[in-house]
């Protein structure tokens, strides 16, 4: 994409691993946090958008994807050194302070720094993810697997291998075709037996936001660093509540800006809609501002312009305040 050009690629040092970034601009640090199962290309649409309007974007892949460091255990995915990643980002580019723009685990990565660390955000914007609180008693795998079943992809990519040798049956370009060209709005739940990966369907027909090159980005990308790092984000969750009852009851207090897509996954069947237009959302996230555009879950790759223009609003109104 010709808009690509100027953007600069580097590897920086931070908590003890390499990570890749993408970046373009100056002024304002804006760091863009991709979800599953994606890389920082999953932000080209935004990356040359901000950077024209006066910021300056780091787009990261996050640790266990594309060209950044794999560790091999689960436990090395934990929230705790997400943001650890990030902290170490901020310092590297010598910034107090940088905005904030997550989707999916990037979006949960996004939450997390500020719950931790709020005198380093100076706003959030999360996709998709809203910030839920944390269950006093019950731990995410056994509460997924009693809400929605064993056939939910957050289930089966806790035994470690089985996803993998589940997608290994297909060739990335399909891999990446069935999830990021996933259409459906009802909860993703394979039935009895069956893989999640067989489950979902492969689209014959590209929608117009995408292009086969664009996909092959990404299959490249995965062929070299596999799926175990993204898998293991999924295998440290029932560590990440492990971690977090210390900040059980917390607020998040940074401005936040809540973007979701009213066809993604679950949003009607899963009762987000509910959670995030109400009150209880609102109360743990005082300073929230939420938007809910027509689109699926990778809406800021299908409604590029108009995240972007959400994104860049949200910015203006925090740098003027």
């Amino acid at each position: 994409m010709s808009e690509l050009i100027n953007v600069n690629h580097q590897r920086v040092k931070t908590n003890g691993i390499w990570i890749h970034v993408a970046e373009q601009g100056t002024g304002p640090l804006v760091l863009l946090l991709h979800g599953f199962p994606e890389t920082w290309y999953s932000w080209r649409h935004q990356i040359s958008f901000l950077a024209n309007n006066g910021y300056h974007v780091v787009a990261p892949d996050l640790r266990g994807y594309g060209d950044s460091d794999s560790p091999l255990n689960p436990d090395s995915y934990s929230v705790i050194h997400l943001v650890g990643d990030l902290i170490g980002l901020l310092d590297h580019f010598g910034e107090q302070q940088a905005f904030v723009v997550g989707t999916d685990w990037g979006a949960v990565a996004g939450w997390h720094l500020s719950l931790f660390r709020p005198d380093r955000v100076k706003g959030l914007v999360t996709l998709n993810v809203p910030y839920f609180p944390r269950s006093p008693n019950a731990k995410p795998i056994e509460s997924v697997k009693q809400m929605i079943g064993e056939g939910s992809h957050v289930f089966q990519f806790q035994e470690p291998g089985r996803a993998e040798w589940s997608f290994a049956r297909y060739d990335y370009l399909t891999v990446m075709k069935k999830f990021l060209l996933l259409n459906r709005t009802d909860n993703l739940v394979a039935p009895p037996g069956m893989e999640i990966i067989d489950y979902l369907e492969t689209p014959s027909l590209l929608p117009s936001w995408i292009t086969e090159e664009d996909l092959q980005v990404y299959a490249d990308k995965f062929l070299e660093s596999g799926f175990t790092g993204p898998f293991n984000y999924y295998r440290a969750m029932d560590l990440n509540w492990e971690y977090l009852a210390p900040w059980q009851g917390s607020k998040i207090t940074v401005p936040t800006k809540f973007i979701a897509g009213d066809k993604d996954i679950g949003f009607e069947t899963l009762g987000t809609k509910e959670y995030v237009e109400g009150d209880v959302f609102k109360s743990l996230v005082p300073n929230l501002e939420v938007v809910i555009l027509d689109g699926h879950h990778f809406i800021h790759q299908e409604k590029a312009q108009e995240v972007s223009h959400e994104i860049l609003s949200f910015l203006s109104k925090i740098s003027v305040d």
